[in-house]
C-alpha cells in the first residue's frame, strides 16, 4: 500500500473532518484527498489576517470554488496580540496557539470530529515552533505522520490534477522581520505587495526580508539575473512602498533564513 493509500485509509476513521487551509501545496493536497475521501462530511476552515500572503489566501478561495468544497473563514486579529506583535523567538508557537485556537473553536461549532493540518515530514527539520503547538492542541498532520516529503506532495498533486502543484513555497509574512523588530501592519503590507511585484516579473521563487528601512531581496537561479536587469524598476517600487534601501542577497533563497541567526 503507497502513501496515497495509507493516507485515504487515515481519513477514513476520523469522522467529520475540517482541514486548516492556507492555499499552499501541502494543505490543498491534504484538502482535496480528504474531499475525495469524504465529500460533504469535510470542509476547509482557513484564518484570513495581515499576515497572510495575499496570492495564498486568494489560491484558497480559487481551489474550494474549483472542487466544491465548503470553505469557512474566520478572521484572526494577530496585530493586537502582544505574543504576535511583540516578534520573540518562539512567536510561531503563539500564532499557531491564538489561530488554531479560533480555527478549532469553529470546526467544533460546525459539529466537526478531527482536525487536520498540512504539516509534512520536511517541516520538522528546521526551526519550527509552531509544530509543537499543534502537538499540544491535538491537531492532526497526516502528511508529516505518514512521512510524506515535499517532493512526494508535489508528485501526487500533479497526478491529481491540483493547480499549482509546482508553486514555490510560502510562508507567514512575519517571517521575513527579525525577530525582537515590532510587527506592524504596514510593514507586512509593503512586505506582501514588494514580493507581488518581483512575482509579477516572472521569478515565483522570491522572499522579501525587511530589516528595517532595508530590504533584502532573496531568488535563486535565474532570478538573480532578472532582478539585476530590472533593479531600477525594483529600487523605485521599493522606494515608493517605504523601504530606503534595496538590496540582493547574495546567498540566494533560503527557507527559514532569519533563523540562521538564533544560536550565534
Amino acid at each position: 500500500m503507497d502513501k496515497l493509500d495509507l493516507l485515504k485509509e487515515m481519513i477514513r476513521d476520523k469522522g467529520r473532518v475540517a482541514v486548516a487551509f492556507s492555499g499552499g501545496v501541502d494543505s490543498a493536497f491534504l484538502l482535496k484527498v480528504t474531499h475525495d475521501v469524504l465529500g460533504d462530511d469535510m470542509a476547509a476552515l482557513t484564518v484570513s489576517g495581515v499576515n497572510f500572503p495575499s496570492r495564498e489566501q486568494k489560491s484558497a478561495v480559487d481551489l474550494c470554488v474549483r472542487e466544491g468544497i465548503r470553505f469557512i473563514r474566520a478572521e484572526a486579529d494577530l496585530l493586537s496580540f502582544e505574543p504576535f506583535y511583540s516578534n520573540p523567538k518562539d512567536r510561531c508557537y503563539h500564532c499557531k496557539k491564538k489561530i488554531f485556537s479560533l480555527i478549532r473553536q469553529r470546526a467544533e461549532e460546525e459539529g466537526f470530529d478531527t482536525l487536520f493540518d498540512g504539516t509534512n515530514l520536511d517541516d520538522t527539520k528546521d526551526y519550527r515552533p509552531g509544530i509543537k503547538a499543534l502537538e499540544e492542541m491535538g491537531v492532526i498532520s497526516p502528511l508529516k505522520d505518514l512521512g510524506f516529503t515535499k517532493d512526494e506532495i508535489r508528485s501526487y498533486s500533479r497526478i491529481l490534477g491540483l493547480p499549482g502543484y509546482d508553486r514555490s513555497s510560502s510562508a507567514c509574512l512575519a517571517s521575513r522581520i527579525p525577530y525582537g523588530e515590532t510587527i506592524t501592519s504596514e510593514k507586512l503590507e509593503r512586505i506582501d505587495a514588494a514580493e507581488v511585484f518581483i512575482r509579477d516579473m516572472g521569478i515565483d521563487v522570491c522572499r522579501v526580508r525587511s530589516h528595517g528601512d532595508v530590504a533584502r531581496i532573496e531568488v535563486q537561479g535565474e532570478g538573480t539575473g532578472k532582478v539585476l536587469s530590472e533593479k531600477d524598476r525594483i529600487v523605485k517600487m521599493f522606494k515608493d512602498l517605504g523601504f530606503s534601501y534595496v538590496t540582493l542577497d547574495l546567498e540566494g533563497f533560503r527557507s527559514g533564513s532569519m533563523n540562521e541567526v538564533i544560536d550565534r
